[in-house]
């Protein structure tokens, strides 16, 4: 649904009752910690997540005076990355500045960012809902330092104080402002799920909304359909999965309707959004860029970027998500659902390649059966035990192995099912559980005989319904036979010696 439709009616006298229709208008802004071994600024480790507080600090990140920083250059090449994947223009000439804000997360008191000359700018990201694809716009992608921490708390007798954790002062840190393209929160968290899958593909940033890596503020603004001036936004923060995006959103959107038909007026400003409660919260009043008294960082040189070294960079991008999505689908025959799945993130789209390439047929049937496993049992196990996929026992190619004993009639599928776990459990080889535990399925043709000669035996009547027109008796009969062999006889095998066997009774 592109807008929302207010339920409130503007009555005039002698006129007649309408509903305003209003369009929704989205932009998110969005920052990724980068995947670099040292600070923006300074050579502090960036792992500071499991460290004491305050223990991953220097003078640099603390913000001491007469200390002067260095430029991060693998941070400035992800921001690149970055820029090249989201098919931005790339810089000749960049260059920091001070961004001005009395936060006491911030100790110097202004942050390190970019403000007129971002590393990239001019980029799209294709998203696609209810089977549509839109091109959203991508206004800048530029670097900057992370803040300090603030952890709040509140005494039992209930004095409020706050707590100081500077170990992620300093990290490096990308934004990605969208243009406001987004039409519904539909489209903010497809949006928002596309970064982020992009973003771990190409390798810049872990992304993990949950650990605060990878963190959204949206714009969000209403205007009556057709206008095409942009209403007052409101900027919300505080999300923490895509989830929490979509519902923000959709509160929001509600909330700036009701405030307008009931005549009032939105204000530009910041809200926080608060899950428990799913309400958005008033922070401050909307800083503009002159509130932040923008100047060029007097501590850093201005940088030119080399064209030889961003074709370097573009030369070793990966395949994107879209491209690898589109190549499932069109050479591998697997449905665009299970194909969006499969390359949701690069270990997963990683792992189903390197199952498929130890197949030397790599046929699309073995393609399907793959994905299958991937998307069915090992997501249900992993679900079921917390593990990522990185830590799971199955090697890929040993699901290619599982399923040829499938495929050869040596198991059933339940029985495939069964060995799966084990190997889920214990890493073991499916030939091994298979032998170790007796679970082939029997092929022979005289043993599965001998079986349904006994099952005959031991139930005339079904026998009777079948021979007298009641086909539906032969399934009871299969079960018999599946019971007397363990679920060991082939199903299939079964099923057709036990009609032929019925047929010449007749």
């Amino acid at each position: 649904m592109n807008w929302f439709r207010a339920a409130f009616c503007r009555r005039v006298p002698g006129e007649v009752e309408h509903i305003m229709e209003y369009e929704v208008v989205v932009g998110l802004e969005v920052h990724a910690q980068l995947l670099t071994k040292s600070k923006m600024f300074c050579g502090c480790s960036s792992e500071y997540q499991d460290g004491e507080p305050n223990s991953v600090v220097c003078p640099v990140c603390m913000g001491m005076p007469g200390v002067l920083p260095v430029i991060n250059k693998k941070a400035v090449e992800h921001t690149i990355r970055t820029g090249l994947a989201l098919g931005c223009t790339i810089a000749r000439n960049t260059k920091f500045d001070r961004k001005n804000y009395p936060y006491p997360d911030l100790m110097k008191g202004y942050q390190i960012s970019q403000f007129d000359m971002p590393v990239a700018s001019g980029g799209c990201l294709e998203i696609q809902v209810d089977g549509q694809t839109r091109p959203i716009g991508v206004t800048r992608v530029h670097l900057e330092e992370d803040a300090a921490k603030l952890l709040h708390r509140t005494e039992d007798y209930g004095e409020g104080y706050s707590l100081l954790d500077i170990n992620r002062a300093g990290v490096p840190l990308m934004e990605i402002v969208g243009e406001p393209d987004l039409r519904s929160a539909d489209e903010a968290r497809e949006y928002l799920v596309q970064l982020h899958t992009i973003l771990q593909f190409i390798g810049t940033s872990v992304a993990n909304m949950e650990e605060g890596n990878f963190r959204c503020d949206a714009n969000v603004s209403i205007r009556p359909k057709g206008d095409e001036e942009l209403g007052t936004k409101v900027e919300v923060k505080n999300m923490n999965s895509f989830r929490s995006v979509h519902r923000a959103i959709e509160f929001e959107v509600k909330r700036q309707i009701a405030l307008l038909e009931s005549g009032g007026r939105i204000e530009q400003e910041t809200r926080g959004w608060v899950d428990d409660e799913e309400i958005t919260v008033s922070q401050r009043t909307k800083e503009y860029a002159s509130d932040y008294r923008y100047f060029p960082e007097p501590d850093l040189p201005p940088i030119t970027i080399d064209p030889l070294w961003v074709e370097e960079i573009r030369e070793s991008l990966p395949e994107l998500p879209a491209a690898r999505r589109a190549r499932f689908v069109n050479d591998l025959g697997l449905s665009e659902y299970d194909a969006e799945l499969l390359t949701i993130s690069r270990a997963t789209a990683d792992y189903f390649e390197t199952a498929l390439n130890s197949d030397t047929s790599s046929s699309n049937e073995m393609a399907k059966a793959i994905g299958n496993w991937m998307l069915g049992e090992m997501a249900r196990l992993q679900n079921q035990t917390g593990t990522l996929l990185d830590d799971v026992n199955i090697a890929p190619s040993q699901i290619v192995e599982l399923q040829k004993l499938v495929d050869g009639g040596t198991l059933s599928s339940s029985m495939a099912k069964a060995v799966f776990e084990k190997m889920y459990n214990t890493g073991a080889n499916p030939q091994a559980i298979t032998e170790a535990d007796g679970l082939a399925q029997i092929s022979d043709s005289d043993a599965v005989g001998a079986a349904i000669d006994d099952a005959i035996s031991a139930n005339p009547q079904p026998v009777r319904d079948y021979l007298e027109g009641k086909e539906s008796a032969i399934q009871f009969l299969v079960g018999q036979v599946m019971r007397i062999t363990r679920g060991k006889a082939n199903p299939q095998m079964t099923t057709e010696l036990l009609k032929n066997k019925l047929e010449a009774m007749k």
